[in-house]
């Protein structure tokens, strides 16, 4: 994996994979038909860890506003402790690449989806619910690229912690 997430899907040779692997090439080829399948398994993998750290973090929350942090504090902490598997998922190399960007846009859709079900403000929709779910995986996703552009300066529970206070502050309901 880390290799793609140093080099690239383009440079990246199978013959690299298998030496950071430490496996030989026939080894690869017996799991994966060619190189495209490896890495959009890759991309389901570290896309299904993602959603599924998010979702643990969040399931025994005290109240809606830990949820809040929870799910940021998971999302930072998955960028700070896995960055290959962040770069992996979510570097610019992946968009060019319609398959690719369709398995990245599932795991958006899918964390997108868990917020919009556990956002319980009077009043909205459904649609509503999803719009800003989206809008809160692009918060994390963004703020994710800042930090890691940045030096992650401080810790990914400030992060969360600072993130979760604005996202929060949006959520508690409509203007009158």
């Amino acid at each position: 994996m880390g290799i793609f997430s140093s080099d690239g899907y383009q440079k990246t040779t199978m013959d690299a994979v298998a030496a950071d692997a430490g496996v030989t090439k026939p080894v690869l080829y017996q799991h994966f038909p060619s190189k495209r399948d490896l890495f959009l398994e890759l991309l389901h993998v570290v896309g299904r860890r993602l959603t599924e750290m998010v979702a643990e973090a969040t399931a025994d929350a005290s109240s809606p506003r830990a949820q809040v942090e929870r799910g940021f504090s998971a999302y930072f902490d998955f960028v700070g402790t896995r960055p290959e598997e962040f770069q992996l998922l979510f570097g610019e190399g992946v968009r060019v690449d319609e398959e690719f960007a369709a398995e990245v846009e599932l795991v958006e859709r899918s964390i997108a989806d868990f917020v919009a079900a556990l956002i319980t403000t009077e009043g909205l929709s459904e649609d509503d619910r999803l719009v800003l779910g989206h809008g809160i995986v692009g918060m994390a996703e963004r703020t994710a690229h800042h930090w890691v552009g940045n030096g992650r300066r401080g810790s990914a529970e400030e992060l969360a912690s600072r993130v979760a206070d604005l996202a929060w502050s949006g959520l508690r309901g409509r203007p009158g």
